[in-house]
């Protein structure tokens, strides 16, 4: 549901000598040893690239959820048990104090230094002829035009027009609640003006709605079905029929690495969206990659 990106072709160096007879078990051995380091090593790193993954995607989503709250029903803990509940859950899980102030600052549009926040959006498309749209809430456009353009540069992409290749769509995502599945949000969602009913990896509901119904069709369906929006947003859903498959695990490494750069160097980063499938990779290794870009 949301909408990928550039990959650099690393080659590794071979070293070709002479070697004589007498050394040629040791060297055997010794290149077997090599080997095998390198594997373990790749492993560690892939481990830890999940990790990781699993830590970002969970910031991502507190982050995402105390805006909701703060946007939808103030900024006042104390007036707001939704943002009260979240901000205590964030705390918990060891989400950093000024995250959570700063979430809260973007639900009322604004940065943590009171500074009003305006949306940049930049399009591009990377290796593989990837497609990417970076959006960003920042109190200071020109820098991170100038930042967003680099990161992107650095990974093998370059900005030019890449829309055309995503719908604009209303997204909804409701909190969990026993006995609540898209089918049972189908009849309520229909009759709130709703497209579409689906359900995320986490078995939360989602309602797609037209972008300028959003804030309209999340209000009657929270009344209706008496549930919480945990998230509501406007994002770029990739067309089917345009999307890129991932050609082999290390284009998915670049892709999630892009991702991952992108959300470190650049904090005023609130969505990337990429038009990729699985292509190639195995199913493992396809929601690897797509943890690693919802983070």
């Amino acid at each position: 549901m949301a909408p990928s990106r550039g990959f650099q072709c690393i080659v590794g160096r071979q070293n070709v000598s002479f070697i004589c007879q007498r050394c040629w078990t040791r060297n055997f051995t010794s290149t077997s040893q090599l080997q095998s380091g390198h594997n373990r090593w790749s492993k560690i790193k892939h481990d830890k690239a999940k990790v990781d993954a699993g830590k970002n995607r969970q910031r991502s989503i507190f982050a995402q959820e105390i805006a909701t709250a703060s946007r939808l029903f103030g900024p006042d803990v104390n007036m707001n048990p939704r943002l009260a509940d979240l901000v205590t859950k964030a705390k918990r899980e060891g989400f950093a104090k000024a995250s959570i102030e700063g979430a809260i600052a973007r639900g009322q549009g604004r940065s943590l230094s009171g500074a009003s926040l305006e949306s940049v959006t930049v399009e591009g498309i990377l290796p593989n002829n990837v497609a990417v749209i970076v959006e960003c809430e920042t109190d200071n456009k020109l820098r991170t035009l100038a930042e967003v353009r680099l990161i992107m540069k650095e990974h093998g992409g370059s900005t030019t027009p890449s829309s055309y290749l995503f719908a604009k769509k209303g997204k909804i995502t409701l909190e969990g609640k026993e006995g609540l599945g898209a089918d049972e949000a189908l009849e309520a969602a229909l009759e709130a003006g709703a497209t579409d009913v689906t359900e995320d990896e986490d078995g939360r509901v989602v309602i797609w709605a037209e972008p300028a119904e959003t804030r309209a069709v999340g209000d009657a369906i929270s009344k209706a079905l008496d549930v919480q929006i945990a998230t509501s947003e406007i994002i770029w859903d990739p067309n089917e029929d345009t999307k890129v498959g991932v050609p082999n695990e290390e284009a998915a490494d670049e892709l999630g690495s892009f991702v991952e750069k992108m959300h470190e160097r650049e904090a005023t980063v609130q969505s990337i969206s990429l038009n990729v499938s699985q292509g190639n990779l195995t199913l493992d290794a396809w929601k690897d990659l797509q943890s690693r870009l919802n983070a």
